[in-house]
């Protein structure tokens, strides 16, 4: 596949792989200039909350790459997967909420259910 067709934004499967990758920047950018990120940490009892915050954050990183230049696709967004059901575990531990906009976990489950798609849609045959 060349560059041409991993960019080509007429595949819907090509716009699902860059959503799925591009909505991790803000929440990469989110680990290391908000400090209320180290305080979801702690309480969802990652020991040490900022290794795992960072780890996080390098993972999520890995993640986008990955994806936006289109490298071991289904593989990846199955990884992402399991990265955002972590991240919703423990949004839900935190919260015990389930809409988005009162820090629930209705995003990142949505967000992890596209990644499951991408992952089924890429999956080699």
């Amino acid at each position: 596949m060349s560059w041409a067709d991993k960019f080509n934004l007429l595949n819907p499967i090509v716009d699902l792989r860059l959503i799925c990758a591009l909505f991790f920047i803000p929440h990469v950018v989110g680990k290391f200039t908000e400090p209320a990120t180290l305080g979801f940490f702690k309480a969802a009892k990652f020991n040490p909350p900022a290794t795992w915050m960072y780890v996080a954050g390098i993972i999520e990183t890995i993640l986008t790459a990955a994806l936006v230049f289109d490298f071991y696709t289904p593989y990846v967004a199955a990884i992402a997967a399991a990265h955002l059901f972590v991240a919703g575990a423990a949004t839900y531990k935190v919260t015990k909420k389930w809409i988005w906009v009162i820090g629930g976990i209705e995003y990142c489950v949505f967000w992890m259910l596209t990644c499951v798609v991408l992952a089924m849609l890429t999956w080699p045959k």
